[in-house]
């Protein structure tokens, strides 16, 4: 071949190389901003699911538990996490309770269910449940339609034994009651701070299967809180995987709230106020949760 042909077939060549990678930084200069603002409206749309699902599950799951702050963090284009710090209010006193990191990406969000499920104690003479990080016992509901539990507690002589401290206690009673009926067993002087709606039917015999309960806080317009923790069932499980709200739902939607059968309560109070529900047959077990030391400086509520 024509040394002169073969020059100019490396010159076209060499041409040809040089177009393919012009054309591909200008594919790849155009597409980076395409990808990075695609992927942030991914990410951020995973954000904003996320935190409506820590908002929704602590209105509907977490007895007596706040919700702090609720921030991002190392966030990216491709998800991020998102840090929920927590506590719960004793009768005026804040008591730390677990952080929640949970994360999020462009098809799924995972909520930090490990720090949601209490951890378990056992020993010869002690079994109860416990708040991971922080270790504070948690306290336990027990369901009327489950005829056999591991243990149930009923620690009111206790805990009104104790002095000084202000504490949660859940009261799970021996079968439903209406709310107006509720209100006549409580001492005025303990709190309502959030009441035992449903939870899950099983085998607790060998111990607890770290199923999650419902229900929610009332409110100075209980009527208003009972519709809104309806309304947050409704879109919690909004794609109907969940028997325990789905079977609920069913029963009660459509009740009014003085028709509605409550299955406990969470109180809290000074530990001497207590005393009052000792020996009471309404009460089937009383698990006390978190507690903390009276302080000149702070004033119960009650």
């Amino acid at each position: 071949m024509d040394q002169s042909l073969k020059n100019a077939l490396k010159k076209a060549k060499r041409r040809q190389y040089l177009k393919i990678v012009i054309i591909s930084l200008a594919v790849v200069l155009i597409s980076l901003p395409i990808l990075y603002k695609t992927g942030n409206y991914f990410a951020a749309k995973g954000s904003t699911s996320l935190h409506k699902q820590l908002f929704l599950h602590n209105a509907i799951a977490e007895p007596n538990i706040r919700i702090d702050s609720q921030v991002t963090s190392n966030r990216s284009m491709f998800g991020g996490n998102i840090v929920t710090n927590r506590s719960k209010n004793i009768n005026g006193y804040l008591v730390q309770w677990s952080t929640l990191t949970s994360s999020y990406g462009w098809l799924r969000n995972d909520i930090d269910h490990n720090e949601l499920i209490p951890g378990f104690f056992w020993s010869d003479k002690e079994f109860y449940e416990y708040d991971k990080q922080t270790k504070n016992k948690v306290a336990t509901f027990y369901h009327p339609a489950i005829q056999q539990y591991h243990v149930v507690e009923n620690k009111l002589n206790e805990i009104s034994q104790v002095k000084n401290q202000v504490a949660e206690v859940a009261v799970s009673f021996d079968q439903p009651y209406t709310w107006q009926e509720i209100q006549g067993k409580i001492p005025e002087n303990l709190n309502i701070v959030w009441l035992y709606m449903a939870s899950q039917i099983g085998d607790e015999s060998n111990g607890p299967a770290g199923m999650p309960v419902y229900g929610f806080s009332p409110s100075n317009s209980t009527m208003d809180a009972y519709d809104n923790f309806i309304a947050s069932l409704e879109v919690y499980d909004s794609k109907g995987y969940n028997e325990v709200i789905q079977e609920f739902l069913k029963e009660n939607k459509d009740k009014k709230f003085k028709d509605v059968k409550i299955l406990g309560v969470m109180l809290t109070g000074r530990t001497q106020s207590f005393k009052a529900l000792v020996n009471e047959d309404f009460i089937r077990g009383a698990s006390v949760g978190a507690t903390a030391e009276i302080v000149p400086y702070i004033e119960p509520e009650k």
